[in-house]
């Protein structure tokens, strides 16, 4: 069974955190600080955490207990509160609603994926087809869209549709890698192997025995974990967002035709 605390999640050098209470200079506090975790039994090198070195601010230990919790954060399992300050205000809803569809998604997961996928843009079109803010694959969003905006049409460019999809497709996901795990065809936090099997297959996991030593696919699963702390609210200002509904098509101005000719100023009456 697999467990989400940190010690499956990620191993963390919790020396050089700890560390930072004792820099008192801001020169250093705003250097490069390299994190190094254990990711499934993988070596990954998790780009300087202290690029979050924004929300640390003050003097004594504070920087230390700042960095803690961005780290605890990162070991978790993505359940923490989303902070609605850090998201789209009319996409706060459909976001809870899509991290409430199952136990193992948490809406902090549905929020940092939107992010990392589209940067919040419901018009994004991408590689292969790929379209909307959760950047489906045609086929995927085929099987888990639903029309749950109720407008009438099922669209990946629709966010409450396409944020929806994302949800479902993950617990899908979820219950799939969950079985590699109680069947010990697979080891690390279902959470993890999840967000690998979304950015690769199931069948990649299971062959794998856990995340697949991929740099694209490690790197994923670290840069869904590195944005848990923001959505959580930890520090983070609260952003500013472009409109995400999609601007009406302006109507087209009609041309004069030949059977329809413009008169010349100086024609005569």
């Amino acid at each position: 069974m697999s467990s989400e605390g940190p010690g499956n999640s990620a191993k963390i050098a919790m020396g050089t955190v700890g560390g930072l209470g004792c820099l008192a200079s801001p020169a250093v506090l705003l250097g490069t600080v390299v994190v190094v975790i254990i990711l499934g039994g993988l070596g990954v090198l998790l780009y300087p955490l202290i690029l979050l070195v924004q929300l640390f601010g003050g003097g004594g230990t504070e920087p230390a207990i700042e960095a803690k919790k961005v780290v605890e954060v990162f070991q978790g399992d993505g359940k923490g509160e989303l902070d609605p300050a850090q998201v789209p205000a009319d996409l706060l809803e459909s976001i809870k609603a899509a991290g409430a569809l199952c136990e193992a998604i948490g809406p902090v997961v549905i929020a940092a994926q939107l992010d990392r996928e589209s940067g919040f843009d419901p018009n994004k079109v991408g590689p292969d087809g790929k379209a909307g803010i959760s950047q489906l694959a045609p086929a995927v969003f085929t099987q888990f869209g639903e029309d749950d905006d109720d407008n009438g049409e099922v669209s990946a460019f629709d966010a409450a549709d396409s944020i929806m999809a994302q949800g479902r497709r993950l617990c899908a996901l979820s219950g799939e890698v969950q079985g590699l795990v109680d069947s010990g065809q697979a080891i690390g936090t279902v959470l993890d192997l999840t967000l690998a099997a979304y950015n690769t297959s199931v069948e990649a996991v299971r062959q794998a025995g856990g995340i697949p030593a991929v740099n694209q696919t490690t790197g994923y699963v670290v840069s869904i974990r590195a944005m848990f702390a923001k959505y959580e609210g930890i520090g983070a200002p609260p952003p500013s967002f472009a409109p995400t509904t999609p601007p009406p098509t302006p109507t087209p101005t009609p041309t004069p035709t030949a059977a329809d000719p413009t008169p010349s100023p100086n024609a005569s009456p």
